[in-house]
């Protein structure tokens, strides 16, 4: 397989899960605010918007994989993984309440893996396999 073709994919699949990702945190709060006057009890939004979560977390798992392990600078695969992880940190906060952390917390790894997706995907590309990264 063309390691230069699923370098690139994987990237562009990054940054759009991230501003998906983000689109989806942002629009969380107005949900809240329109189904208030809406819902008296149980759940304040669907199941599957909570589970929206899940899914953005696994497919940036699966694009930060790739590009770390595509990328010709160690320093961009540790910064994916660094952004990675922060994000699947605030997210299971969220999900499980472990530390009272601002909802706000999430955009700035959001933001980061999406702004490092597309900076990888312009500047950091393998010329060959030898000039990636090895594990």
């Amino acid at each position: 397989m063309n390691t230069l073709l699923v370098h690139s994919k994987s990237d562009l699949i990054g940054a759009v899960a991230g501003a998906l990702c983000l689109v989806h945190c942002v629009a969380t709060p107005f949900l809240f605010v329109v189904q208030a006057g809406l819902v008296e009890h149980g759940h304040s939004h669907p199941l599957w918007w909570g589970l929206l979560d899940i899914v953005f977390l696994g497919i940036s798992f699966a694009a930060v994989w790739w590009s770390g392990k595509m990328t010709s600078k160690k320093w961009m695969r540790n910064a994916l993984w660094v952004s990675w992880v922060v994000l699947a940190l605030i997210v299971g906060n969220e999900k499980f309440s472990w530390l009272p952390i601002a909802e706000q917390a999430i955009y700035a790894p959001t933001v980061a893996l999406v702004l490092l997706h597309l900076y990888n995907r312009k500047y950091c590309h393998c010329q060959n396999d030898a000039s990636c990264i090895e594990k």
